[in-house]
């Protein structure tokens, strides 16, 4: 990890202070809820490295294309370049 951001530096924070005087004062102070602190606190183990927020994107989609469509797509493309987008849409659902 390269550089701590603002964030982790508050979230490390918060879990030190959890640890120290509990989820209820440390809910109050940093004015989060109960189940926040014991989200974060699952994940914390004394380092920098648990506090990362982590990407929410997806790792694929249900209807991206296929490799086959990929092909199909450009090769149409290529042979007419004068058609428009709705043109070569509906042509392609064909």
């Amino acid at each position: 990890m390269d550089s701590i951001t603002q964030d982790m530096r508050w979230r490390q924070s918060l879990m030190k202070c959890a640890e120290k005087y509990g989820v209820g004062y440390a809910a109050r102070k940093y004015n989060k809820s109960r189940s926040y602190i014991y989200f974060w606190k699952k994940r914390w183990d004394g380092s920098v490295a648990p506090v990362v927020c982590q990407s929410r994107r997806p790792h694929s989609h249900p209807n991206q294309h296929t490799d086959a469509e990929l092909i199909l797509i450009r090769d149409m493309r290529r042979r007419n370049p004068e058609l428009g987008m709705v043109e070569l849409w509906h042509r392609l659902r064909k």
